[in-house]
């Protein structure tokens, strides 16, 4: 690096930078100018676009609870153009829908949808837990079994242990559900979760 002994050479030297570089460093500023507001433009859009999607969504969801084919079709539609948590919450609420009406086939194709749409790790829990169980109803035990080793978090250890030994259970494997429900047991499990987990082992003893 030079040193400078006096402000002239100081000064003389900034001049010759910017002389060489300035117009370099004009395209940066204005690049810079450009993405920052492209970026308060983009921020304005998606959150314009999200509470349009809010208001959509509960309209579709008041239409739901009605049950009517053309307001299903209509929440159906609402699933496939909203790839963000309306859509997600929307799908769920689909799929309870439709295991309502015994149509657990439609169930798993709206909770496969809302596996698609979110990565936040604690819904994608729910989903795959609410999957399995609605695979369970399908007979897809081996598929069921796949999904519930999809939920990591450890919160949901004593329900997906649960449904493990359902599942197994409904498989014929009477010890593997013995294993599954003690070891809901053993997990941070709710009074009433633990209540049914005990039935559970008791009829497995008779």
């Amino acid at each position: 690096m030079e040193v400078y002994t006096t402000e002239n050479e100081q000064v003389d030297a900034l001049r010759r930078f910017f002389a060489e570089n300035g117009k370099a460093l004009a395209v940066g500023v204005v690049l810079g100018i450009a993405a920052l507001v492209g970026w308060r433009y983009w921020q304005n859009h998606q959150s314009v676009d999200l509470m349009a999607a809010s208001q959509s969504y509960q309209e579709v969801s008041d239409r739901l609870a009605a049950g009517k084919p053309d307001d299903v079709a209509a929440a159906e539609k609402f699933v496939q153009a909203n790839s963000n948590s309306y859509g997600v919450l929307a799908a769920l609420q689909l799929a309870k829908h439709f295991v309502e009406q015994n149509d657990v086939a439609k169930a798993e194709q709206q909770l496969v949808q809302a596996q698609s749409q979110t990565r936040d790790d604690n819904l994608l829990s729910q989903i795959n837990l609410r999957l399995a169980r609605v695979q369970l109803q399908e007979k897809k035990w081996d598929h069921a079994l796949k999904t519930l080793d999809e939920v990591k978090d450890a919160g949901w250890a004593a329900l997906v242990q649960d449904t493990r030994g359902d599942v197994l259970l409904a498989k014929g494997d009477a010890q593997g559900a013995h294993e599954a429900y003690s070891k809901g047991l053993e997990s941070n499990v709710s009074q009433a979760l633990e209540v049914l987990l005990r039935i559970k082992l008791n009829n497995l003893s008779n």
